[in-house]
């Protein structure tokens, strides 16, 4: 039996544009690692590279997990316009190219962005229709684990990364929605359940349905 689809025209309407889908969180809760999995298991999400002035970590790749630049090239650029958001973290600049957003958007490509809440702020300011995801890691005794695996950090910039933390849940109140990420497969489910109560939301589509004849 053939699937019958929807009228061409609430078709459309329901796709509208492209979401937005912010996710913020303390440094060493987790949320690389929840959006690389969050990427493989929904179709029609990008990711939104951001542009940073510090160094390459580790096996990071170039413009894969950030576009490297120098600091002023990034104030260049940043002059032009060329950035939706921008913020200094851990005294590195960081910010999120504004063409490729608005081009992926407009061809109704869900994007995926990894930033810290300064820029998620400044995003939601700039786009109403932005959802907003907070990654909490289970207690601040976890996170202060994690940070110590990964051995990239002196026992002072680590404190310092937890003083950072603290005040950054004190910025929950404006996300869409907080995920903890005890068990990744979970945080990960959680996700993915996000992205696919928004791509079915018809809220505030910024058009209306004409049933006249």
């Amino acid at each position: 039996m053939q699937k019958k689809r929807l009228p061409v025209f609430l078709n459309r309407y329901a796709r509208g544009c492209g979401t937005l889908f912010v996710v913020s969180g303390p440094s060493g809760c987790g949320k690389t690692t929840l959006c690389d999995r969050l990427l493989k298991k929904k179709s029609g999400l990008v990711r939104s590279v951001s542009v940073t002035t510090r160094d390459r970590r580790g096996k990071e790749k170039s413009n894969k997990d950030y576009t490297y630049t120098t600091a002023p090239e990034f104030k260049k650029q940043l002059a032009k316009g060329a950035f939706l958001e921008h913020a200094k973290v851990f005294g590195h600049y960081y910010a999120t190219p504004r063409r490729f957003v608005e081009e992926s958007l407009s061809r109704k490509h869900d994007v995926l962005m990894n930033i810290d809440v300064q820029g998620a702020a400044q995003i939601k300011d700039k786009f109403k229709q932005a959802v907003l995801i907070f990654i909490l890691p289970p207690t601040m005794e976890a996170l202060k684990t994690r940070l110590e695996k990964r051995s990239s950090d002196a026992p002072a910039q680590i404190r310092k990364r937890l003083a950072i933390a603290r005040r950054e849940l004190t910025a929950i109140c404006i996300y869409d929605y907080v995920v903890i990420n005890d068990r990744v497969d979970k945080a990960v489910r959680q996700l993915v359940s996000i992205v696919t109560a928004a791509r079915l939301r018809t809220k505030n589509k910024g058009s209306s349905l004409n049933f006249a004849t």
